[in-house]
């Protein structure tokens, strides 16, 4: 049986703020999303970060907040980040950050110790899958220690094994998990270590900038 695809909270390397078109979900997705903490005025609320980047984050809420209402939030405890919010779409908020924040060292932190998931992280660059004689030209969506989404018009079989190349990164050995709309999910074999992404990501954030 195929796998059901999951939707996790999705760490952004773009300097810019999340837009309420920024993310989709359906019945079709499970979603584990990393809990937060939000202050908003002397009273304290849980809250579920749905995406993040180094401008501001997208969160699911429990409660009434208005527009340009001031806020903190805590992804780590002791650690607030200040904004303000700047849209809200039924149970979604946008925040925006008072400051540019380090996305890198957040993906980082949030790796350490005991985890329900790995996180993932945007990207957008091509991969080369190779699935038996067969090569194929594939986007890349996002990235995790565990996996990729790609993003291609071809299906690929749940199940198979195949081999992934991304630009930078070495060959890697994977297996379809699932097809879902236009994108694919699949394993890595072997986790990617933490370093090895790291370094990677810092090369994307880096031609990314030299690209705006």
């Amino acid at each position: 049986m195929q796998e059901q695809p999951v939707e996790t909270t999705l760490y952004s390397l773009s300097d810019a703020a999340p837009s309420p078109a920024n993310r989709r979900e359906g019945d079709r997705h499970l979603t584990l999303y990393r809990v937060g903490s939000i202050v908003i005025g002397d009273r304290r609320e849980l809250c579920l970060i749905k995406n993040i980047s180094a401008g501001g984050m997208m969160i699911r809420v429990y409660c009434e907040i208005a527009r340009d209402t001031r806020v903190s939030v805590e992804l780590k405890s002791g650690h607030p980040i200040e904004g303000a919010v700047s849209w809200v779409h039924d149970s979604s908020v946008g925040i925006s950050f008072d400051a540019p924040v380090d996305v890198i060292d957040l993906l980082s932190a949030s790796m350490e110790g005991q985890r329900p998931r790995m996180p993932r992280i945007e990207v957008d660059c091509f991969a080369s899958v190779r699935d038996g004689a067969n090569v194929l030209r594939m986007r890349a969506r996002d990235i995790s220690q565990g996996g990729l989404k790609l993003e291609s018009t071809t299906s690929l079989t749940p199940g198979s094994d195949v081999v992934v190349a991304l630009p930078g990164l070495a060959p890697q050995a994977c297996v379809v998990r699932w097809n879902d709309d236009g994108f694919t999910g699949i394993t890595f074999n072997r986790l990617l270590p933490l370093p090895e992404l790291v370094g990677w990501l810092e090369l994307q954030r880096s031609a990314m900038r030299e690209a705006s």
